[in-house]
C-alpha cells in the first residue's frame, strides 16, 4: 500500500467516536452586540459555535491542524466558589480532542479544555477570575484533560495569518489527474520546495494558476507545510502522515 493510500486509510479510521465526547452544556445565543457564528470543520458535521472574533480565530487554528479530531463548544459546567464565598458555575469555551494512530509509539495527547480571552481582559480581571480558572484546572485533571487560557498573543500569530491566506484557495477546483501526479511526485521526493513543483508542472504562462493549485492542495490538507513560517516560493512541502 502506498503512503498516500495509507494516509487516507488512517484519516478515515482515526476519528474519535463522537459518542465519547461531551455535549455542549450551554447554547450560544444569537447576539446583536457580539460576533457569533459557526466554524465548519468537515463536510456533513455541524459547525462549532463561537461568540467572539477571537474565538473564531482560535477555531480556525484548530480546524487547520491535522492533529485535531474534534472541538466541542461549551463542553462542561464547573462549580466554584467566588471571592465573596458564593457558589457559581463556570463554562469554559472549548474542549479539543486529538487524533491518535493505532499502533503509533507517540504518546496520546490529552484533551485540552480551553478558555479564550483577550489579553487586556484577563490582565484586568485575573484576580476576580482566578477562582474559576483554578476550579477548571482541577476539573480537567480529574477528567484526564489539560486546561489552558488562550489569548490574542497566542492565537493571532503568523500561523493564523497564513491559514487565513490559504482559505481563499479552499474552494477552487483543479484537474484531479494533475493533483494526483503532484502528490505522487511529492510522496517519492519526501520533502521539496514549493518553487520546484511550480516550475516542474506549470509553464511560465500558467504560473499563476500553478501557484493557486499548489496552495489549494495545502489549504485542503493534501499537502503539508509549516504555517509558522512565511509562505513563499521557498516553503517546504511534504505529504501529511497524520502521525
Amino acid at each position: 500500500m502506498s503512503k498516500l493510500a495509507a494516509t487516507a486509510q488512517k484519516t478515515s479510521s482515526n476519528k474519535c467516536d463522537s459518542t465519547d465526547l461531551p455535549r455542549s452544556v450551554r447554547k450560544i445565543p444569537r447576539s446583536y452586540r457580539n460576533v457569533t457564528g459557526h466554524v465548519f470543520f468537515r463536510d456533513g458535521e455541524p459547525g462549532v459555535p463561537f461568540e467572539s472574533p477571537l474565538e473564531k480565530d482560535y477555531l480556525l487554528l484548530q480546524r487547520f491542524s491535522l492533529a485535531v479530531a474534534h472541538v466541542v463548544s461549551q463542553p462542561c459546567a464547573v462549580a466554584f466558589v467566588g471571592p465573596s464565598g458564593r457558589k457559581y458555575t463556570y463554562t469554559p469555551d472549548f474542549l479539543v480532542t486529538y487524533r491518535h494512530t493505532p499502533g503509533s509509539l507517540k504518546q496520546q495527547r490529552k484533551p485540552l479544555l480551553v478558555e479564550v480571552k483577550p489579553t487586556a481582559d484577563w490582565k484586568a480581571n485575573w484576580r476576580e477570575w482566578s477562582a474559576k480558572w483554578k476550579a477548571a484546572r482541577r476539573y480537567a485533571i480529574e477528567m484526564g484533560w489539560r486546561f489552558t487560557i488562550m489569548d490574542d498573543r497566542r492565537i493571532r500569530t503568523l500561523a493564523l495569518d497564513n491559514i487565513k491566506f490559504l482559505r481563499r484557495y479552499e474552494d477552487l477546483e483543479f484537474e484531479e489527474a494533475l493533483n494526483l501526479c503532484i502528490l505522487e511526485d511529492l510522496e517519492e521526493l519526501g520533502l521539496i520546495e514549493f518553487e520546484y513543483l511550480l516550475n516542474k508542472y506549470f509553464t511560465p504562462a500558467h504560473r499563476a494558476e500553478g501557484v493557486a493549485q499548489l496552495w489549494s492542495l495545502v489549504a485542503n490538507r493534501r499537502i503539508e507545510c509549516d504555517v509558522c513560517w512565511p509562505l513563499n516560493l521557498n516553503t517546504e512541502l511534504w505529504i501529511p502522515t497524520n502521525e
